[in-house]
């Protein structure tokens, strides 16, 4: 736009000077034909003040670009925080579901064996003697606990009785 401006400029300047060219002329019998205007050097003080404006202008578009570059690099930066945050809590999901289901596993296992274990006994089809030391071997492992009370089922009354038991099992075991 400027350049349009500019070549109108010239050439309206090029039309005046050559009809005060031809008033000069005239008088001698001379006409101009064309003129034409090359270079024109504007006062110093206005060649500074043009250039004074191109810098500021140079200036202003180089920290629109940075400033436009350093907020781009800012959502950039927020957008992998966030993509992190997001992957490193699905993780930890990951790693928590995959713990619940691992310790499921585990307490099924050793359910089925529990089971197993009694499903075994029971086709043995142990006497009395057997399930009494079975009982004092159950209260042993409370015994060894932090508990400060003890409550001993009515079945265990006669201790001397499930210990005698126990050593008749062991002889007969022996034999």
């Amino acid at each position: 736009m400027e350049l349009d401006q500019s070549l109108t400029s010239r050439d309206v300047i090029n039309a005046k000077m050559r009809s005060i060219l031809d008033e000069a002329t005239d008088p001698w019998g001379i006409k101009v034909n064309r003129v034409e205007l090359k270079n024109i050097l504007p006062p110093r003080e206005i060649q500074n003040a043009m250039e004074k404006q191109m810098k500021a202008e140079r200036e202003r578009r180089e920290a629109i670009l940075q400033a436009e570059g350093q907020k781009q690099s800012q959502i950039l930066v927020a957008e992998g925080e966030k993509q992190s945050a997001i992957l490193k809590a699905d993780a930890a999901k990951q790693a928590k579901i995959m713990a619940a289901e691992a310790e499921a596993t585990s307490i099924m296992k050793v359910q089925q064996a529990l089971a197993d274990s009694l499903k075994l006994l029971n086709e043995a089809s142990p006497n009395d003697q057997v399930i009494k030391l079975k009982a004092l071997e159950a209260m042993q492992k409370v015994a060894d606990g932090q508990a400060t009370k003890i409550i001993i089922p009515s079945e265990l009354q006669g201790l001397a009785g499930l210990a005698a038991g126990a050593q008749a099992l062991f002889d007969s075991s022996k034999n």
